[in-house]
């Protein structure tokens, strides 16, 4: 291989370790991912720091948990000062280009939107960051609402080549909508469950949009993608591409064939979708007892029945065979560029979803493993595909894409480096992984928003909730899938003080050493 091979790294949005074909998932169709798995080393313990879409993806771009690079939240813009992989990838010459959803700033919560969470009437803040006027208003998504330009800086977090698909499913904007309106489409008349062709009666969420296919979000990103190869093709350089499709996140709004593609009736229910809550969290007990009603936003987790549960998975399967058709044919390209003998291709999400697990849906709140655990692949042509169970985190993206560059890691990284299980997959490289929830509302009337802090185990998880004397434990030996709580459970208090340890020692590794001001690193 030469010096400096190329990156493909395709993204996914709230995707499911187990909702693809390698996953072990026998219902879905994903025959271009599974070509990828199948010649690529597959992490089957791969977890997020933080299973919400812009803390995770900030600390996948910096190798550094959210409490340490100051995204904790939605709402929240990556300090436009911190440094990225993707950064460092291009002062050592790499071509590097972002295609799809980004969300490393705000792209719908306004300062407005922020008033009860921040309190905006203190004239100054704990740091004058002395940054440039609207530095945090690239993906905005009211900007790209007309065909006018929008000016971006030629560094956006270190990509130099930069196309936004901001938002979800067909309702998506950024370049993506000024694209429709320089093609002669009016969004407004197509996008939403207003413009639907087919809806479920039960559920807001669930649709047929009435975007024809090769106007679909997806296909976009797929044929910009391709053009980007083409257009690497031709520059010396090595290159980097970062490929994300904002699907399959909710709604769930396949467009033409996907949206018939697979049948509610067709799905089994999980095993533990009427599992007997009454050890769980309150807020979850609250969502059990009101099963079929979103209590809160269309963003917050909630009890399905079974028709909005099978109805919702078909649809999301239906985006998923876009998804993976769209995959296939960007390797393609990638083979006919004479490039696939040095790219390394990397496949992954920024979370999960419960999707039925525990007979909950969506996300936020809980770190049931359908939540926190996503699909990773890491294919390199020089390597023998293979399996690995061991522990690994989205932290670890960053220092492993360098470490496979042979570019330098910079100061402040916590993650390690995937390369070594790419030959050997038993190794061990961390006891637990820890995730980061911190929330903007307060579920239990605390006082304070919503804090969770989890270590995950081979052995068990435990998850801790701020101002809280109910926690969870589960042992996952006995118990994986996370159905009996055991944190009030007598026998369970040896199991119970050394997760608690661990946990502990866990969020004390990952605080910041740097001898300089936080977020400087």
């Amino acid at each position: 291989m030469p010096e400096k091979p190329n990156f493909l790294f395709i993204m996914t949005d709230q995707h499911r370790a187990d909702h693809v074909g390698f996953g072990g998932n026998k219902n879905i169709k994903s025959p271009h991912l599974d070509a990828i798995a199948n010649r690529a080393m597959v992490f089957d313990s791969a977890y997020v720091s933080n299973p919400t879409c812009m803390p995770n993806r900030a600390t996948i771009a910096t190798g550094r948990m959210p409490s340490t690079h100051g995204t904790r939240q939605n709402g929240i813009s990556l300090d436009w000062r911190a440094n990225t992989y993707i950064k460092s990838l291009r002062k050592a010459g790499y071509r590097t280009s972002h295609i799809g959803k980004s969300h490393l700033q705000n792209i719908g919560i306004s300062k407005q939107g922020m008033l009860r969470y921040v309190d905006y009437t203190l004239s100054t803040e704990a740091v004058d960051r002395e940054l440039a006027p609207e530095w945090d208003m690239l993906e905005d998504i009211k900007r790209y609402r007309t065909t006018a330009s929008v000016n971006l800086p030629g560094d956006f977090y270190g990509f130099e080549n930069t196309n936004f698909v901001t938002s979800h499913a067909d309702i998506c904007g950024g370049h993506y909508y000024q694209w429709l309106l320089e093609n002669g489409i009016n969004p407004r008349q197509y996008q939403g469950i207003s413009n639907a062709l087919n809806r479920a009666t039960d559920w807001q969420q669930i649709y047929q949009t009435r975007l024809p296919v090769e106007l679909y979000p997806t296909t976009y990103i797929g044929d910009r993608v391709v053009k980007e190869l083409k257009l690497a093709e031709a520059d010396q350089r090595p290159f980097f591409i970062h490929c994300s499709f904002p699907d399959p996140h909710h709604p769930f709004s396949p467009p033409g064939k996907y949206w018939q593609m697979y049948q509610p009736e067709a799905f089994d229910l999980p095993q533990d979708f009427y599992q007997d809550h009454s050890l769980s969290m309150p807020h979850v007990q609250k969502m059990i007892t009101n099963r079929g009603r979103q209590l809160g936003a269309a963003t917050d987790p909630f009890s399905p029945t079974e028709d909005q549960f099978r109805h919702a998975l078909a649809a999301e399967f239906g985006m998923i065979s876009l998804i993976d058709d769209t995959v296939g044919q960007i390797m393609q390209a990638l083979q006919q560029s004479g490039k696939a003998d040095n790219t390394i291709v990397i496949f992954s999400s920024d979370h999960g979803d419960l999707f039925g697990d525990h007979g909950l849906m969506l996300k936020h709140e809980t770190h049931y493993k359908g939540l926190t655990r996503v699909p990773l692949v890491i294919y390199h042509p020089q390597h023998q595909p293979g399996r690995s169970s061991t522990l690994v985190s989205s932290i670890d993206l960053a220092q492993t894409i360098l470490d496979l560059a042979d570019v330098t890691p910079y100061y402040g990284m916590q993650g390690f480096s995937l390369k070594a299980l790419l030959d050997d997959p038993g190794r061990t490289l961390r006891q637990g992984v820890l995730i980061e929830e911190d929330e903007k509302n307060d579920p239990f009337g605390i006082g304070h928003p919503l804090r969770i802090r989890t270590l995950v185990t081979a052995e068990a998880r435990i998850s801790h909730f701020q101002g809280m004397q109910q926690g969870e434990l589960y042992d996952l030996q006995s118990d994986p899938q996370e159905s009996h709580n055991l944190w009030f459970d007598a026998n369970a208090t040896e199991l119970k003080t050394q997760m608690l340890i661990a946990l502990n020692q866990e969020m004390m590794r990952v605080a910041d050493l740097c001898p300089r001001p936080n977020f400087s690193a």
